[in-house]
């Protein structure tokens, strides 16, 4: 396996856990180094239990891993939780005046840290933090220079004497593990590459504003509101029209009015939020008008869970709204992706008019991973699709003056003209319609009106189909075992690949990313000379699993399935693939269930 090093930082909620977690990923970022890192918390204000996972290396990081080589408990009950976890060569920091160590692993260093005696903790209340910031980057051989500037800019804001004061405890825990600390054998590299550091929330709100978003609204909910933070905050520069609305159903409205306007549009919301958008998301459909809606996934159903991951929306998404109508759906497979996805989903529903919605998760919204600037540089050219101008041509082609904003065409595609083209006059609204967007009566309904009208907005399927990439296999063909997931789960899928072949067991990956349209007999062809494939989802009833077998009639040799709210981290897949290859679990079980 490509070497890295993680480190756990755990405590309660209000104990400073996100602090050293920025302050590492600031350090390990300016050294040249890839990271991922992920926050298991609760949803409260205090107490509780949070566990920070940070992991860096050279290599890009696809996962958080398996291994915590060194872990920081803020409290007793992070000692107690974590401790067990650390394997030989790894290394324990805690406050030696609260915390007692228990017993650890053979190898593992023990790292108690006087506390009292090295910091005035009656002035610095996270003084423990600051000395296991500063022992650590000892232990992992980086100089203190580069400390020393991060917290000049963490505290610059409250004053020198807040900066002088955190520099030297930072100074004191660094010189204590020098003299008492045996460092790690081998110190953390450092190289000249740079890399940008994003959260999935934050990458999705710059691919809006590069896709040319000028309005963006939202409720908060988490964990979508990272998208709102980021629109609001920049929304003077970027030129974005940004409003915090008062329910889902106003957003989607609002979304809808915007990008019937003529602006690109976008919102974003969870599950309970985007449930609430539904019928807006019919009206889209039926008036054709495009708009882009992100559904950050958490754990459900209700208020469930609402600072844990999960994959259990895909069945909402599918059946949003009521009636047949076309649509686009995808999930992103990593940050990175996050934002390379929205311009691809905007040029899409513009050109198709009609709704495009992306399935992300809680793993990657909230989560961080370092991404290459050059992939934040990517971006397809923007395509506004049939797109009537003030000087009356769409695509280049002049109007006869008779304009019918819904003219059946063999593409389903109707020439658009926004509100207020001079000669372009129409009627919009949610009820059934004729060309000219009059209204189809109940009462006086020619059935042919309506099934011409149908069948045009479904001709888009065929077009979206083609424009849309095929997926495609990752690893060796002729594999033994062929691992299918799709969205979030693309980067412990292919670190678990990479395990199971070091052990003998050669394994490939087939990771879905649009998932309408779902490219049904590519998958096939792909899977028809797989040996053993097995479906990895986080959620209870493997509902890819079940949209799969109702398109293809595609049936897996197994399942690996996780619902406790925490992502997959590699040896559960890892395990469970060998455990099903030998025959421990029957097959024509409807799932193997993975409980962390």
């Amino acid at each position: 396996m490509k070497p890295t090093f993680a480190i756990g930082i755990a405590g309660a909620a209000g104990q400073g856990v996100a602090t050293p977690g920025d302050i590492f990923a600031k350090i390990f970022s300016r050294r040249g180094l890839n990271l991922n890192a992920y926050n298991a918390y609760q949803s409260i204000i205090r107490g509780g239990h949070t566990f920070l996972t940070i992991r860096t290396g050279a290599e890009k990081i696809t996962s958080m891993g398996d291994r915590i080589d060194l872990l920081i408990p803020l409290n007793q009950d992070s000692m107690d939780r974590h401790l067990r976890l650390l394997t030989a060569g790894a290394a324990c920091i805690y406050n030696a005046d609260t915390i007692q160590p228990g017993a650890a692993a053979a190898g593992v260093q023990l790292c108690p840290l006087p506390v009292s005696k090295l910091a005035d903790i009656t002035r610095n209340k996270v003084a423990q933090n600051t000395l296991a910031i500063g022992a650590g980057l000892h232990m992992m051989g980086i100089g203190f220079p580069a400390l020393e500037q991060v917290l000049q800019e963490q505290f610059k804001k409250k004053g020198e004497t807040m900066v002088v004061e955190n520099i030297g405890v930072a100074r004191a825990g660094y010189d204590y593990a020098a003299a008492h600390f045996t460092a790690f054998v081998n110190p953390l590299p450092k190289t000249e590459n740079r890399y940008a550091i994003l959260s999935g929330n934050i990458a999705m709100a710059m691919g809006g504003a590069a896709a040319g978003v000028k309005f963006y609204c939202a409720y908060p909910m988490s964990p979508s509101t990272g998208v709102l933070h980021w629109m609001a905050a920049h929304a003077r520069k970027a030129g974005i029209m940004v409003r915090q609305v008062e329910d889902e159903i106003g957003v989607i409205n609002m979304t809808i009015g915007a990008a019937h306007a003529g602006v690109r549009a976008m919102c974003a919301t969870s599950g309970g939020g985007f449930a609430l958008m539904s019928e807006g998301l019919g009206m889209s459909a039926m008036i054709e008008t495009p708009v882009v809606v992100i559904n950050c996934q958490r754990a459900g159903p209700s208020t469930g869970v609402p600072t844990k991951t999960e994959q259990g929306d895909l069945w909402q998404m599918l059946g949003a709204a009521f009636g047949d109508y076309p649509r686009v759906i995808a999930a992103p497979l990593d940050i990175g992706d996050c934002f390379q996805l929205i311009p691809e989903m905007f040029n899409i529903v513009d050109r198709f008019q009609c709704p495009g919605l992306v399935l992300c998760d809680l793993l990657l919204s909230e989560g961080r991973l370092s991404v290459d600037p050059k992939e934040l540089d990517f971006g397809p050219a923007i395509d506004r699709g049939e797109l009537i101008t003030s000087n009356g041509t769409s695509s280049g082609v002049a109007t006869d003056g008779d304009y019918k904003r819904y003219r059946i065409t063999e593409s389903g595609i109707s020439p658009r003209a926004i509100p207020g083209v001079p000669g372009h006059v129409h009627t919009v609204a949610t009820d059934e319609h004729q060309e000219d967007g009059i209204l189809i009566s109940d009462e006086f309904t020619d059935p042919t009106k309506r099934r011409a009208m149908m069948e045009k907005r479904m001709r888009k399927m065929v077009g979206i189909e083609a424009a849309v990439p095929r997926p495609v296999l990752s690893g060796r063909p002729d594999a033994g075992v062929t691992l299918i997931g799709w969205g979030s789960t693309k980067g412990v899928i292919e670190e678990a690949c990479e395990i199971l072949c070091e052990q003998g067991i050669t394994a490939n990956q087939l990771q879905i990313r649009w998932l309408v349209p779902l490219h049904g007999e590519a998958i096939l062809e792909i899977l028809q000379s797989s040996r053993h494939t097995i479906i990895v989802e986080n959620n209870y009833s493997g509902q890819f699993a079940r949209y799969l077998r109702s398109e293809t009639s595609f049936v897996p040799n197994g399942h690996i399935r996780k619902y406790d709210g925490e992502p997959f981290m590699p040896h559960h897949i890892v395990e469970a693939v060998k455990e099903q290859l030998a025959g421990k679990t029957k097959l024509s079980v409807p799932a193997h269930e993975i409980m962390v």
